[in-house]
C-alpha cells in the first residue's frame, strides 16, 4: 500500500483527530443521513485545508449493522474521498472485515478499524476466550484484511483497555503493528478512569509496545473527565485522539472534537508545552472559526443541544450581560471569540444589566435614552424579567417598551 497518513503525521508529533460522532455517536440515539455524514465529513477536513486527510480520520459508520448502513459508509468513503480519511468499523471477524473492506475500497486514505477485546472481562462477553486469545486472533485478522486488500490500512481497537493488562497490552499492540496495524487505539469503553489512569496506561502500553507503535486514545465520558484524560494521553506521547461533534457517542457521550480542537490550537505556546517538545501540532492550522457553524449543523441533525454552558460553541459564548464585563470584556474571558471563532460579541439584557447596558441595548434599537429614562427602563426590565421566572429579555419585547417611553423634548439647537 502506498504512505499511511495517518501513521507517518502521528509520527512527524502531528495531531490526528478520529471523529467518531457518526459512528460512537449513533449509540447516543443520533442517526445521521448520509448525505450529512458527506457533509460533515468535508466540513471537518476543510478545516486544514488540503491536509484534512493527514488531520481527520473519519468513522464514517458500522457496515455490517444493515445494507443502508453499508451505502452510507460507502457514499462518504467516496464522496468525502480527498477532503479526510475515511474509515469503516467492524467486529473481529472475518466476514466484517471483509465488509468493511468492501465499503471504502478503491478511494484514497482508506482505513478500517477492528474492534477487539483486551481486558478479559469484555474477551469472554466478546468471543467467549481469553484476552490473549482475542489479541493472537486480532494480528490474525489485520493480516487477513491486508491479504484481502493491502491498499486499505488497517487499524485495531483494543475495547475496555482500561481495565486489561497494561504489559499484555503492550506486547500484543506490538504484535498488531508488526503483522501490518496502522494505528491501535486503547478504549477506556466504560468510562472509569481517572486521569491519573489515563496517564498511567498509555505511558505503559507505550512503553512495552515500542517506538514503531502508533497508538491512539478513546476515551469515554461517564464520569466527565473525556477531556482531561485524552490532555493525559497527549502528555504520554499520544498524538490521534478520538473525538466527537458535541461529545456524542455512547451513554455520557466523549470527548467533544470542538473541545479538543480548539484547545489544541488557540494558543500554540500551550500546545507545545502541553505536547512536550517544539514541533508544530499541525500540517496546516486549523480554521477555528468553522467550529461554531459545524457544531450547529451537527446539533441540527442529531437534536444534541447547544446550551448556554456548552464551551466553544454554546450560545454563552460572547455574551455579555452585567456592567463590569460590558466595559472589560477581556478580563472575564480567556480569549476573544470575535478573533478565534468569528463569534461577534452580544450583549444580553437580563435582570442584571447596569445601566451602561440598558443604554447599549437601547442604542442598538436606535433608541437613545437619557438618564432617566435609563433608570425608568432599568426599573422595567428587572421587573419584568422578575415577574416572568425568566431571566432574557429579549430585543423584540424591550422594542416595544422603549416605544412608549415618553420622548424627551428636542434638544435647542440655539
Amino acid at each position: 500500500m502506498g504512505v499511511d497518513v495517518v501513521r507517518a503525521s502521528a509520527r512527524a508529533g502531528r495531531v490526528v483527530l478520529w471523529e467518531e460522532s457518526p459512528r460512537d455517536g449513533a449509540q447516543a440515539k443520533t442517526l445521521m443521513t448520509p448525505d450529512f455524514r458527506v457533509r460533515l465529513a468535508r466540513a471537518q477536513g476543510g478545516i486544514f485545508g488540503g491536509d484534512g486527510p493527514r488531520h481527520v480520520v473519519f468513522a464514517a459508520g458500522f457496515p455490517a449493522v444493515c445494507p443502508q448502513e453499508f451505502e452510507a459508509v460507502r457514499r462518504v468513503a467516496v464522496e468525502a474521498e480527498g477532503t479526510v480519511s475515511v474509515s469503516a468499523v467492524c467486529r473481529g471477524t472475518a466476514p466484517d472485515v471483509r465488509q468493511a473492506l468492501a465499503s471504502v475500497r478503491g478511494t484514497a486514505n482508506a482505513r478500517i478499524m477492528v474492534v477487539v477485546p483486551a481486558s478479559e472481562a469484555m474477551a469472554g462477553v466478546m468471543t467467549h476466550g481469553t484476552a490473549e486469545q482475542a489479541l493472537a486472533g486480532g494480528a490474525a485478522l489485520v493480516a487477513q484484511a491486508l491479504d484481502v486488500d493491502d491498499t486499505v490500512a488497517v487499524d485495531v481497537c483494543l475495547a475496555d483497555a482500561s481495565r486489561a493488562d497494561h504489559g499484555l497490552t503492550g506486547e500484543h499492540a506490538a504484535r498488531l503493528t508488526e503483522a501490518g496495524a496502522g494505528v491501535v487505539v486503547l478504549a477506556d469503553t466504560v468510562g472509569d478512569q481517572l486521569p491519573e489512569d489515563a496517564a498511567a496506561m498509555f505511558t505503559a502500553v507505550r512503553r512495552g509496545a515500542g517506538a514503531d507503535v502508533v497508538l491512539a486514545s478513546h476515551l469515554h465520558n461517564d464520569l466527565g473527565l473525556a477531556l482531561a484524560n485524552t490532555l493525559q494521553a497527549l502528555r504520554a506521547g499520544i498524538r490521534v485522539h478520538s473525538s466527537s461533534w458535541l461529545g456524542i457517542a455512547e451513554r455520557s457521550g466523549m470527548v467533544a472534537t470542538e473541545q479538543l480542537l480548539f484547545l489544541l490550537a488557540y494558543r500554540p505556546d500551550r500546545t507545545r508545552a502541553l505536547l512536550g517538545d517544539d514541533r508544530d501540532a499541525w500540517w496546516t492550522a486549523p480554521d477555528l472559526t468553522s467550529l461554531p457553524g459545524i457544531a450547529r449543523m451537527v446539533a441540527a441533525e442529531t437534536g444534541a443541544p447547544l446550551g448556554v454552558t456548552t464551551p466553544i460553541v454554546g450560545d454563552g459564548v460572547g455574551t455579555i450581560s452585567t456592567g463590569t464585563p460590558f466595559v472589560h470584556p477581556r478580563l472575564f474571558e480567556p480569549y476573544d471569540p470575535r478573533e478565534l471563532l468569528g463569534i461577534e460579541p452580544r450583549v444580553v439584557l437580563t435582570h442584571l444589566a447596569s445601566a451602561r447596558v440598558i443604554r447599549a441595548v437601547a442604542e442598538r434599537l436606535g433608541h437613545h435614552l437619557d438618564p432617566d429614562r435609563t433608570r425608568t427602563a432599568a426599573t422595567w426590565v428587572k421587573s419584568r424579567a422578575y415577574d416572568r421566572g425568566h431571566a432574557v429579555v429579549d430585543d423584540d419585547e424591550f422594542a416595544d417598551y422603549l416605544s412608549t417611553l415618553a420622548v424627551p423634548p428636542a434638544r435647542s439647537t440655539r
